[in-house]
């Protein structure tokens, strides 16, 4: 149960003066539903208003404060400006400029003769002074001398958001410190809510904002320390295969290097009666769904069942088929469930699971149902574990008589610095090598000026009975201007190549979605038109081109991801970037390095140095938690250190049971980490 002390915070931010209904909508759009979120909704920069008494050209170009006093107007004929002429109290002169709108707002604004302090950015036109759209500040109006600039919704100003952050903190009480003494004395940390002060009042104050940032890494360690001692010291069940079923297996090629390494790891783990907790990060292409299979085939000599679970139905029904293909001939029992099962077929999968009948089960989150039981699960695969966070890990515990093993995937390499962040509590494994056969994928990168040329080449390609993808790019941040996008090129496709052009998006519902990629699959459809909301993971050697516009708006992380479509046979492939006219110095590197390499590891350490501060690798396309408060460059400095501070207060502080064990509970509920105090409740 969450501390009382916090419940001021987790209120709704209707608790707040001013939010009403109205107001409530922008700050849902910001995902400010609660007051704890207001108050970490940290300023992004500031700007400084320097309170003057006297005009002066020297200040042109920066925003001041000055008590000034109208002397006339100049409304312009039509829909021109209107200009408020008036003096500072030396009798200088300045203009104030109102685009829009009737003079008479003016007027009402600033009265003949009436001084108003003013407040906006001074400019030199010409020979005069001027200030565009001036703020009018009221009598009690306090005006900060340094005004935080926070990232807003539409209905929401700088200056409405920054009277809410301070109410929310306000409400926020004093709590217990959990950081170790010595750690916060050697980084001269303030407190807890001196730095939520300090960060609102001086978006500038460095040591405050690093303060929130370790906590809220600290916080996320912590529960994951938690997670993986808990998960050590259950007793799970030793799954040792005796490699019969591995015997019969007859690949056409043999495992490298990196997967044969891999495999011994898992079969280690697997030995153990602690259940296993291990992350495969692979590439695109690099074998990841052979090393579950050999895992799976392990839990099944070792008389146990397997379950794969794919974050979406088209992904779980290829990994279906894939592994019927790869496991023909051995006498085991594949079956598969999705949420699409119905009725008799329903049924008949869950009697035959239930009886063990079933060996490897393969589907979605239905496979994890209430109603779905094992006979005796032993491992679980969790396919893209980008989609599933800590807690949902957890839940999979409850499956088996015993706590099943567990081995997670991702394609998405995820760089050094946030591995330890995102999956702190699992081992980790990299297939850093390609299958012998694997071409590299060719990378060109083309104006979009070219675009008849691009579309010309799509229908050699066509002739030549290859089938390609074509990715619309997020015109704005909304799915509508995505799919509006995407249907508006099929279009065009279908005027020069027919019904050939296949149109996929996250809108259609799911048998609509599966009914258009099995066409693809199965080569009735030439060229598939796709949103980026949506996954394109089907397998189909035969697509070898892909077309991604606009590929400039892109991170490098979801370029990789959309590049690894094609390149899945063994024929040579190629991925057409198209570009736009005017390219940032750090789009230009993103391209430049796509045309370079094929290395997703690479490419994702790159993709962090180049995000910097502002993003958070991936959060924009997983279903992980994202870090409010901290930023990649400070996760690189605060990681090693809050996972220490973590280890050390569960070592030798006495877990979360001694003085700053119970701080630290508080901090698990504070940053929303507090699934792991759920495995602490009985102490």
């Amino acid at each position: 149960m969450r501390p009382e002390i916090l419940n001021p915070l987790f209120a709704e931010t209707l608790v707040l003066k001013g939010v009403g209904p109205a107001l409530a909508k922008p700050l849902d759009r910001l995902g400010l539903a609660r007051v704890v979120d207001v108050a970490f909704h940290l300023p992004t920069g500031y700007v400084d208003r320097l309170p003057r008494t006297e005009l002066m050209s020297s200040d042109a170009g920066r925003i001041i404060t000055i008590t000034l006093t109208p002397r006339d107007y100049k409304i312009s004929a039509g829909r021109g400006p209107t200009r408020v002429q008036a003096t500072d109290e030396h009798g200088n002169y300045v203009s104030l400029v109102f685009f829009g709108g009737s003079s008479g707002w003016a007027k009402k604004l600033l009265p003949i003769g009436e001084a108003k302090r003013i407040s906006g950015r001074l400019d030199e036109y010409g020979q005069e002074l001027q200030i565009v759209h001036p703020d009018i500040v009221e009598p009690d109006e306090e005006l900060r001398e340094r005004e935080p600039i926070y990232p807003l919704s539409e209905g929401l100003t700088s200056r409405r958001l920054a009277a809410l952050t301070a109410q929310a903190v306000a409400r926020a009480p004093d709590l217990p410190e959990w950081i170790e003494p010595g750690l916060k004395a050697k980084r001269e940390w303030p407190g807890w809510h001196e730095s939520l002060e300090r960060i609102h009042a001086d978006p500038s104050d460095a040591k405050a904002r690093e303060r929130l940032a370790y906590d809220e890494v600290f916080a996320n360690q912590l529960a994951m320390t938690i997670v993986r001692a808990d998960t050590r010291k259950r007793r799970g069940r030793a799954l040792q295969g005796d490699g019969r079923l591995r015997d019969l297996l007859k690949l056409p090629y043999t495992l490298t290097g990196a997967q044969s390494r891999t495999v011994g790891e898992i079969e280690g783990d697997l030995a153990q009666t602690a259940p296993m907790l291990r992350l495969l990060q692979g590439d695109v292409g690099s074998g990841k769904t052979l090393v579950a299979a050999m895992a799976m085939l392990i839990a099944v000599e070792a008389g146990a069942q397997a379950a794969m679970l794919a974050p979406t139905e088209i992904l779980a029904r290829q990994h279906y088929e894939t592994l019927r293909k790869t496991l023909a001939g051995l006498p085991i029992n594949v079956g598969v469930l999705t949420g699409r099962d119905k009725g008799r077929v329903r049924e008949a999968t869950l009697m035959a699971l239930a009886s063990g009948e079933i060996d490897i089960l393969i589907g979605t989150h239905a496979i994890f149902q209430d109603a779905v039981g094992y006979k005796d699960l032993g491992l679980v695969v969790v396919d893209e574990q980008h989609r599933f966070g800590v807690a949902q890990r957890m839940t999979l515990q409850a499956k088996g008589v015993a706590p099943p093993h567990l081995l997670a995937m991702t394609a998405t390499p995820i760089p050094r610095t946030l591995t330890l962040a995102q999956y702190g509590e699992m081992d980790v494994s990299r297939l850093d090598e390609m299958p012998p056969g694997r071409q590299p994928i060719e990378t060109r990168v083309i104006s979009e000026d070219r675009l008849d040329d691009v579309v010309n080449a799509l229908g050699r390609h066509l002739a030549d009975g290859g089938q390609a993808y074509w990715v619309c790019p997020l015109v704005e941040e909304s799915e509508k201007s995505d799919l509006a996008a995407a249907e508006m090129r099929a279009e065009t496709l279908r005027a020069r190549f027919g019904e050939k052009v296949a149109l996929v998006h996250g809108r259609m519902k799911p048998a609509e979605k599966d009914a258009v990629m099995a066409e693809f699959s199965a080569a009735n459809t030439s060229v598939l038109v796709a949103t980026t909301v949506i996954e394109v993971g089907v397998d189909v050697p035969n697509a070898t081109l892909i077309v991604i516009e606009h590929a400039d708006r892109f991170g490098l992380a979801q370029l990789h991801q959309l590049r690894g479509r094609v390149g899945r046979g063994t024929g040579r492939s190629i991925c057409l970037l198209m570009r736009g006219s005017s390219l940032s110095e750090t789009s230009r590197a993103r391209l430049a390095l796509m045309r370079e390499t094929n290395d997703g590891f690479r490419i994702a350490e790159e993709d962090l140095r180049l995000r910097g501060a502002g993003e958070l690798l991936g959060t924009k396309q997983s279903g992980e938690m994202a870090f409010r408060l901290a930023t990649p460059d400070m996760m690189a400095d605060l990681l090693q250190c809050a996972h220490d501070d973590a280890r050390l207060l569960i070592d030798r502080d006495g877990g979360l049971e001694g003085p700053r064990g119970q701080a630290a509970r508080t901090a698990l509920y504070l940053f929303d980490r507090d699934a792991g105090v759920a495995l602490l409740r009985s102490g």
